[in-house]
């Protein structure tokens, strides 16, 4: 099955909860996000642990494994992120293209099991970067390659969206509600 690109622009989601997932950007507290990011690791074990994670069961959609593999990513990429927008005044951040990302680094034949445990590493870190953020410090500001400004509290909602969006993907389970 071919995937068709997603060249959405998703930062809708800091303005309008997600119809899809449920996801509220309105109603995080920022002190939340890495306590919702940790909160997502056990629903990604048992996600991987499925007989048929590697396999595509829907037209147009990721396996539950490619899935995986693209949120470790993503919790990778936005450590590094938050990083250069905590030690940088308004960093650039250069252009990810996840597609590529997941064809490149041939997401489909990764490990389940490695996939998990590289999953919840990322994740742990992302989650603890978010709770070493400063009060003084969420409105520092990044600038995605597109234009897009953000702050570091935008950032955070931004990118939680992701997270708990993918795991609706994957389990059905609308956002937050593992909690």
């Amino acid at each position: 099955m071919t995937i068709t690109p997603d060249t959405k622009d998703w930062t809708w989601v800091l303005e309008r909860p997600c119809r899809e997932c449920g996801y509220d950007g309105s109603a995080l507290a920022t002190r939340d996000v890495g306590l919702r990011v940790r909160a997502t690791q056990p629903l990604w074990f048992e996600a991987l642990s499925a007989d048929n994670a590697a396999v595509r069961t829907r037209a147009g959609s990721w396996s539950t494994l490619e899935y995986a593999c693209h949120v470790r990513d993503v919790h990778a990429l936005y450590t590094e992120r938050l990083a250069l927008m905590l030690a940088e005044d308004a960093p650039l951040f250069a252009n990810w293209d996840q597609d590529s990302t997941a064809v490149e680094n041939g997401y489909h034949q990764q490990d389940p099991a490695v996939v998990g445990a590289e999953l919840v590493a990322a994740s742990e870190a992302m989650a603890s970067a978010f709770d070493a953020v400063g009060a003084d410090q969420w409105q520092r500001t990044g600038l995605r390659s597109d234009g897009a400004h953000f702050t570091v509290d935008s950032f955070s909602r931004y990118f939680l969206h992701d997270i708990e969006h993918h795991v609706w993907d994957v389990t059905g389970r609308r956002a937050g509600s593992w909690l």
